[in-house]
C-alpha cells in the first residue's frame, strides 16, 4: 500500500524494513516528507477505515516505522 499510494517507482516490498523510519534520511528508511505524510494518512483511511485526528509528537510517533503504523491500524480499525 505504501509503494503504492506514494507511487514509490524504484522500491519493492523487500526495500522497506518494518522497524526502519519511513522519514528523514536514514540508511534503511525511505526518506518520506510531510506531503509524502499527508498521503499515506489518506491511504490509510481509504484502505482501513482508521484515520489521524491531528498531527502532534504522538501522531509522529504512529508514522515512524511500518511497524509502529501497523500497531496503530490494528489498534484502531473498526471493528
Amino acid at each position: 500500500m505504501i509503494i503504492k499510494s506514494l507511487e514509490l517507482e524504484d522500491v519493492t516490498p523487500a526495500d522497506i524494513v518494518d522497524d526502519a523510519p519511513l522519514f528523514g534520511e536514514s540508511a534503511n528508511g525511505l526518506g518520506l516528507d510531510s506531503i509524502d505524510a499527508l498521503e499515506l494518512g489518506i491511504a490509510i483511511k481509504d484502505n482501513f477505515g482508521v484515520s489521524f485526528s491531528v498531527v502532534n509528537e504522538e501522531t509522529k510517533k504512529h508514522f515512524y516505522s511500518v511497524d509502529s503504523l501497523a500497531a496503530y491500524i490494528s489498534a484502531n480499525q473498526p471493528k
